[in-house]
């Protein structure tokens, strides 16, 4: 299975800032030790004119260029810099390359990513540029381009925030199915609008979690009908995880790992390939984070196995006389 990293591209982060930048290399150095059947590539950085496919050609250049407001960095989190710009560029690039690759191989990974409230003309909660609106603008291009047919995608948001920037860019685009299941008190404080949105209480444990997933996988498997969508992007974050500063909810690592299983699970019965992104984790201690999305990997792992197995008795039984 391949997995594509940007960890070397870290921001200049002032002292006391509470955004995890160490997680990144700590997932990247633990996949390396304990999943030694992952192949880590450093990622492309996406261009100007991949990411003016679901960004504003002026916000592109205002973040390229250096030209962000005071008030526009505030939101965002980040303090502007050549390498946050470096960065952004390559987390976007991360997930197309994982697009690309889930599209081939069945399953494949951005070991970060997930940066769902990046907005077509801004960004927000520490996401500059949305990677997978993006990711799946390009998908949907280069698929016509080659095939001359519509690929439908679905994007499964399993961060504890709402997708709110993933929502507002894919409003009126009845060919990408938003799904987000998110905190009902938590960040964003005022909600878009997605196809599908299932909101948790505070404190939400793994059998309740669990079954709001089934259902919303239910409706989104009945939305589509016979027509499924041709890939799926899944954000499987760690910040519902009970040990995370920022989730409000109290999911089990092994709650989690259940959650990664159901995603991958139900799309690879359909034979939907899927692209992963880590999405947040702020866990008070960060090996927790960690070890929430090593586990996620590890179900990553499985399901491409699993994926490449059914394609390859497929082609065995096709050639048998």
């Amino acid at each position: 299975m391949q997995a594509f990293h940007s960890d070397h591209f870290v921001l200049p982060l002032p002292p006391g800032h509470r955004f995890p930048m160490g997680k990144y290399r700590l997932l990247r150095e633990s996949v390396v030790a304990q999943l030694p059947q992952i192949r880590l590539l450093e990622a492309p950085a996406a261009s100007d004119g991949e990411l003016a496919l679901a960004h504003t050609p002026t916000y592109v250049s205002a973040v390229a260029e250096g030209l962000l407001s005071a008030a526009q960095q505030r939101e965002i989190g980040f303090p502007w810099s050549e390498r946050m710009v470096e960065r952004s560029r390559r987390s976007v690039g991360a997930t197309i390359a994982a697009a690309r690759t889930a599209l081939h191989e069945g399953v494949s990974a951005n070991l970060a990513g997930g940066t769902h409230h990046a907005y077509a003309d801004k960004g927000s909660g520490y996401c500059v540029f949305n990677d997978v609106a993006v990711a799946a603008r390009l998908m949907q291009a280069e698929w016509h381009r080659l095939h001359r047919q519509l690929l439908r995608v679905a994007v499964v948001d399993l961060d504890v925030h709402q997708g709110n920037g993933t929502a507002a860019i894919f409003r009126d685009d009845p060919t990408v199915f938003t799904l987000s299941l998110h905190g009902a008190k938590n960040f964003p404080f005022r909600k878009e609008i997605s196809n599908l949105d299932i909101e948790l209480p505070d404190g939400c444990t793994d059998t309740a979690y669990l079954c709001a997933l089934d259902t919303a996988l239910e409706a989104l498997w009945r939305h589509h009908g016979e027509c499924p969508p041709g890939l799926l992007f899944f954000l499987a974050g760690a910040d519902p995880h009970e040990g995370d500063r920022l989730g409000r909810l109290k999911l089990t690592t092994a709650g989690l790992a259940e959650r990664d299983r159901r995603v991958l699970a139900a799309a690879r019965e359909r034979g939907i390939p899927v692209a992963l992104s880590m999405a947040g984790g702020y866990g008070r201690v960060i090996e927790d984070t960690v070890a929430v999305q090593l586990a996620t990997m590890r179900e990553a792992l499985q399901s491409w196995q699993q994926w490449n197995n059914t394609v390859h008795d497929r082609a065995t039984a096709a050639a048998a006389p």
